[in-house]
């Protein structure tokens, strides 16, 4: 690697070309040798990271570091912003479970929650598990999941120490506030109980990174006598386990992006086996939910590109017997469904916005849960019961902090039981939320979220930060952010560009948005932009708009910034997926097999691997102006490797024809989620709102 004594001269990375034939087609790559051959290993331990590769990280670090040194006084102050509207000892509404109810609490200057508990009319706290304690002396400390015993004895938790996402489970016994000899690692997520709370399932990792077999340990014995309940063949579909509401029966889960498969296991039955539901079929998806003697089914299956609901006895489930109980609609996209012993919820987005319908399972009687702004957010918390009236969720909007509502599914009764305070002081009246529709190349039009403060003149004269995600049908919610008023303060509008990969406006808007059609996701992005600065709306100006995304966001920012890049002031590319052909070429990486139902399979198909190669950020760099690009990876991700970023800044780096900041920060301590810790990750926000600010002058 060369590089000057000065730490404000940019790193260059040496090319050491790899050539690659696929389908007759040749691509040399200069940057394969920073992707290290032991990867693994390197994501349970990094300290084995090979040297040259740490030395060019650790270099663009410091490069990093040296070139926005100045801004270190605005990153404080944007920093103390954001963590003033946050209340430091927060806590969750505590949910109901029996004789108790469970909840997660902070305390003043802690990073990590506290798992609590009380008695159901509020007396009596126990912390069952200190994150903060927990954490202590690592650089990286995050819980993948945390469970309690049916018979409130017991808590399964399980901790990432790496951020490599391989997760060890513990068992702490609540009387004693100590953890049994129990220790179950490789880990994916958590853990959930059988009713005689004795035994845990759980998936485990493979060596690939991949959840691909369940098991059974039985409390108080080794993790080798454990029993493998189920083993995936096809390295496509990954695997999860999890309890329906009722806790009658656990589901074994087996899906790629676009196919599903469940079993269910009988937690009554005296030797239980897993009992398939239906079999596996091309772009056919299920989930499954249990309600007294039936299931109630959420499927696409029949055509219903937006999904309906059925129900089957639970005797017997296969399809033959499947009968529709919520019909398909196209254009209400039913996004999930919760069973209650006598409700049915389910959670669905009509005209781009999110409702819950509440259905009598008696009757079948239904309505929906009524809301007054344009724009907002939705989330549904079942809770632990299954015999009850009350259902909660999560509203709020661009404007409007986080509330929470327990609400009574029998009396409609709602009661507020917390809204999300702002230490520092938040006036909704002093910010304006507003939706726009941006005309796409094909006609298409995509909806934009829009927040300003109120006195921000609407003449083109102010930046613009524009966030975009836009994959695996994941909508971006109009929600409360704490962070983003930081910048909105400053005289930024704050835009969020629903593009085609995400569910916004129906399954049919993701799937228009992946696979052959994914540069619409692109093209999309590129007119939301327009529309910004559009005769009819003057948000912003070319030049003034900051892009941002993250993971296959990332990706979007890569491909703009090929695409675009006269539209942009600067782009924030967080732990970006650019390096897509490449990639998607390698059935070793953790999650190539199962996306190749999301962007095409290279290995196997010419047309997909010309269609990848034509956007591929990494692949489609070119020897031409690019706007300023701050670049952020996570050394142990295990979802889009630290080599795939570093490469694309090392080509960057080598082509652009500008003098544009190009900077890389990689966290040498963490993964995808960047920095563990709710303060520790708001300094890394405040890098990057740092960057906005500055190169938006």
């Amino acid at each position: 690697m060369t590089q000057s004594d000065s730490p404000k001269t940019p790193p260059v990375a040496p090319k050491k070309p790899v050539t690659r034939e696929t389908h007759g087609i040749s691509f040399t790559d200069d940057y394969h040798w920073l992707r290290d051959d032991n990867w693994q290993e390197v994501m349970r331990d990094p300290s084995v990271l090979q040297a040259d590769i740490r030395t060019y990280l650790e270099a663009e670090n410091v490069y990093t570091e040296a070139l926005l040194a100045h801004t270190q006084p605005l990153q404080d102050a944007l920093f103390v912003e954001m963590k003033g509207r946050i209340k430091e000892d927060d806590s969750s509404v505590p949910s109901p479970d029996g004789a108790f109810a469970y909840y997660t609490s902070y305390v003043v200057g802690g990073q990590h929650p506290r798992m609590c508990r009380q008695a159901r009319d509020g007396t009596g706290e126990v912390v069952l598990l200190d994150g903060d304690g927990l954490a202590e002396g690592k650089a990286f400390f995050e819980f993948g999941g945390m469970s309690h015993s049916p018979d409130h004895k017991l808590v399964a938790w399980s901790a990432d120490e790496k951020g490599s996402e391989f997760c060890t489970l513990r068992i702490r016994n609540i009387a004693e506030g100590k953890d049994l000899e129990d220790q179950v690692d490789d880990v994916a997520g958590g853990a959930s109980w059988s009713n005689d709370s004795c035994d845990l399932f759980y998936s485990k990792l493979d060596e690939n990174h991949r959840p691909s077999t369940v098991y059974r340990h039985r409390v108080g014995t080794d993790q080798a006598q454990d029993e493998l309940i189920y083993e995936e063949a096809d390295p496509g579909f990954f695997v999860d386990v999890g309890a329906t509401q009722s806790r009658r029966f656990m589901v074994i889960s087996a899906s790629d992006h676009q196919s599903s498969e469940h079993y269910l296991i009988d937690t009554e039955a005296p030797a239980p086996a897993p009992v398939l539901i239906s079999a596996r079929q091309p772009e056919i998806e299920y989930d499954v939910e249990h309600q007294n003697d039936r299931l109630l089914i959420l499927t696409n299956v029949d055509d219903a590109e937006d999904f309906k609901i059925v129900e089957a006895p639970v005797g017997n489930p296969e399809p033959a017997n499947w009968r529709d109980l919520v019909p398909h609609k196209p254009g209400r996209l039913i996004l999930s469904h919760t069973a209650f012993k006598d409700f049915m919820v389910r959670l669905e987005r009509e005209d781009g916005l999110p409702r819950i319908v509440i259905t009598e399972a008696a009757s079948g009687d239904e309505h929906a849960i009524s809301f007054d702004e344009e724009a907002y957010g939705l989330g549904l918390s079942a809770g632990y019961e299954y015999n009850t009236d009350w259902v909660r969720f999560t509203y709020s909007s661009m404007t409007t902090p986080a509330q929470v509502y327990d609400y009574n599914m029998r009396t409609r009764e709602r009661v507020l039981r917390k809204t999300q305070e702002i230490p520092s002081g938040h006036d909704v009246a002093d910010y304006v939320t507003r939706r726009i529709m941006a005309p796409s190349h094909d006609g298409e039009l995509v909806p934009v979220s829009i927040l300003y403060h109120k006195d921000t003149k609407l003449d083109g004269s102010a930046p613009c930060h524009l966030y975009g995600y836009g994959a695996y049908g994941m909508a971006m919610p109009a929600s409360f952010s704490t962070t983003v008023l930081s910048i909105v303060d400053r005289g930024f509008v704050h835009a969020i560009a629903h593009v085609r990969g995400g569910k916004e406006r129906g399954y049919g808007w993701y799937k228009k948005g992946r696979l052959e059609h994914k540069e619409n996701t692109f093209k999309d992005f590129i007119a939301a932009g327009e529309a910004l600065f559009s005769d009819e709306y003057k948000f912003t100006s070319p030049g003034k708009i900051i892009a941002r995304g993250g993971s296959a966001g990332g990706m979007l920012m890569g491909a703009v910034a090929n695409m675009a890049p006269h539209l942009f002031g600067g782009i924030i590319a967080q732990v970006p997926f650019v390096d897509v052909l490449t990639t998607m070429l390698d059935d070793t990486l953790p999650l190539t097999p199962p996306e190749w139902n999301e962007w095409g399979n290279p290995v196997a198909s010419p047309e997909a691997y010309k269609t990848i190669a034509g956007y591929s950020p990494y692949d489609n760099v070119e020897a031409k102006d690019y706007p300023p690009i701050l670049i952020t990876a996570g050394l142990t991700d295990p979802r889009v490797t630290y080599w795939e970023p570093a490469k694309w800044c090392a080509k960057l780096r080598d082509l652009k024809t500008d003098d544009n900041l190009l900077l890389l920060k990689t966290n040498m301590d963490a993964g995808h989620g960047g920095a563990s810790g709710r303060f520790d990750s708001l300094k890394e926000t405040a890098e990057a709102y740092a960057f906005a600010l500055e190169v938006a002058g």
